[in-house]
């Protein structure tokens, strides 16, 4: 592991590297020669390898991990929501009101008010934003608020004019117009309905989104990220923006991330007419699968249930499910893959029947060339035992938010009861041998990594509530929530032989941290911050002195 053929541009020693790499998995010094790992070893070793042109940085024992892929991020819609309203750490209807009120007196007349984030089942008054609360606090200006799941928007008056919504207006396909008893629009929006008003605010273009995106690599290089797979919401419509701005920074050099960039379902005519592939593209761009929804959330009560909410109904499918085997054999017979958003245990369980009709489809056989990677199912929240078992049986991988998890416990422990039990089953899936990839589902939650491997860790809120942990047996180690950001992604994008652990012969994608995550409290990596992130080699990140 120390015989280098080339100089190396980089050495990094002294330090505690967890390769996760099983036939070395802790190292003090790695060698970097262009793009990729040359060494892992002892530093007496590897320091005598250095030249003239060697960069050498003493780690003085801080901890290294390998670079880590975010499987589930919304990039387009959380990079321009960072110059837009935040409202994750809003604690009451009164704060969400001031904050809104506050940004009027800022905006000229008729200018639009966006915000993401709030979660009414943390405050203590679970109440939603309404259509007559936000004229109150921004009379002149359109209003839309993303509640943090993305499935339900609040939205004024004004931002229903802007979209056309009227007391006559009807439920859209796959979405709901929330009216009064007269037949008032209220100002909630669920599921594609949301999508009325989405299109009435302008979108960024041009040098300005390329801005806004680029901001948003070098922010995600701060916090580990080196590989992204970016999804699509309902509807898709940032989809061809988003790909052509990925294109222009790969074209500028800018692109310092690993991204898979996926394809909305309702255009898979569209991508089998143009002949594409999943996996199209190189080291830095490649074609994600195409997306799908069998389902919504369960906060907003469209997460498709077995058993009835406590507080509402059974929820409801977003594409029947005949509709979802079509497009699996129009997608496979063309070489692309499927990803399909299933929220909850019915959902899961009519999803887990079809890829079982599915693997025994006859045109499996014969000339079939399969997709480059396999379909996998997206946050599987709510999923009995049973069907997980199902799962592993058939291999099919699936995506999965911890830090979702945190924000949920509330709403779970009123909409469903002890039935939480079934929801964000990590443990359980490993150890039934479900290949699991860890997203942050952002702007949903944060994209910092370290929130959702302290929330798979720990199962507890930053504040450390519940005490124990929330189904604590679900919990993972430390080193099987990192493998879910690292080895695991690895192996579903079919990359294991040159991502996922620091490894010689595997690009350098290297993270230094500030602090030990595999020694440290629990509770306390949460608070981890990058010292370095090198990609491809290069250090694209430098907090500090290293």
């Amino acid at each position: 592991m120390t015989d280098l053929e080339y100089q190396p541009d980089l050495i990094l020693t002294n330090g505690v590297i967890y390769t996760l790499d099983s036939s070395r998995p802790v190292v003090d010094s790695v060698a970097v020669t262009g793009r990729k790992v040359t060494a892992a070893g002892s530093g007496r070793e590897i320091r005598g390898e250095a030249r003239s042109g060697t960069e050498v940085l003493d780690l003085q024992g801080r901890a290294v991990i390998p670079g880590m892929m975010d499987s589930h991020f919304h990039f387009y819609d959380w990079s321009i929501g960072r110059r837009q309203l935040d409202l994750s750490g809003v604690r009451s209807f009164e704060e969400i009101s001031g904050l809104v009120r506050q940004e009027a007196g800022k905006q000229e007349p008729g200018s639009w008010i966006v915000g993401f984030g709030w979660n009414e089942s943390d405050w203590p008054v679970h109440r939603k934003p309404l259509r007559d609360d936000l004229d109150a606090a921004a009379p002149a200006n359109p209003v839309a608020l993303w509640r943090c799941d993305l499935h339900l928007v609040s939205v004024n008056s004004p931002a229903l004019d802007a979209a056309g919504i009227v007391p006559s207006t009807p439920d859209p396909p796959e979405g709901v117009i929330e009216k009064d008893a007269s037949g008032r629009p209220t100002g909630i929006l669920r599921e594609l309905a949301a999508n009325l008003v989405k299109t009435a605010i302008p979108a960024p273009e041009g040098e300005t989104l390329y801005g806004i995106m680029r901001e948003g690599i070098v922010e995600l290089n701060s916090l580990g990220l080196t590989s992204l797979h970016d999804m699509r919401l309902m509807g898709g419509l940032e989809g061809a923006d988003a790909l052509r701005m990925w294109q222009v920074l790969r074209e500028r050099g800018e692109l310092n991330l690993r991204c898979w960039v996926g394809i909305a379902g309702e255009h898979i005519e569209e991508a089998i007419k143009l002949g594409l592939r999943t996996g199209l593209g190189d080291d830095r761009l490649r074609i994600g699968p195409l997306k799908f929804f069998a389902d919504g959330g369960m906060g907003a009560r469209t997460g498709w249930l077995i058993e009835p909410y406590l507080d509402a109904e059974y929820g409801m499918p977003l594409a029947p499910m005949a509709h979802l085997s079509h497009a699996y054999r129009q997608a496979e017979q063309a070489g692309m893959a499927v990803v399909v958003h299933a929220i909850g245990d019915r959902a899961n369980r009519e999803l887990v029947d079809l890829l079982q009709e599915l693997d025994q489809w006859p045109e499996r056989r014969g000339n079939f060339i399969p997709p480059a990677i396999s379909h996998r199912i997206e946050h599987a929240q709510m999923i009995r035992p049973d069907d997980v078992l199902r799962l592993a049986a058939l291999g099919i991988p699936v995506c999965m938010q911890p830090h979702n998890m945190i924000l949920d416990i509330n709403m779970i422990d009123e909409s469903v009861g002890d039935r939480g039990r079934f929801t964000y089953p990590f443990k359980e899936m490993l150890d039934a041998g479900v290949l699991v990839l860890f997203g942050s589902d952002a702007p949903v939650c944060a994209a910092n990594p370290f929130v959702n491997i302290h929330a798979a860790v720990t199962r507890r809120r930053a504040d450390g509530t519940p005490a124990g942990g929330w189904y604590p047996r679900q919990c993972l180690s430390v080193e099987e929530a990192l493998r879910c950001y690292t080895v695991s992604p690895a192996e579903y994008y079919r990359r294991e032989n040159v991502l996922g652990t620091i490894t010689p012969g595997k690009f350098a994608d290297i993270v230094v941290l500030d602090r030990d995550i595999f020694t440290v409290d629990p509770m306390d990596i949460i608070d981890t911050k990058v010292e370095m992130t090198i990609f491809d080699g290069r250090i694209v990140y430098r907090r500090g002195k290293v």
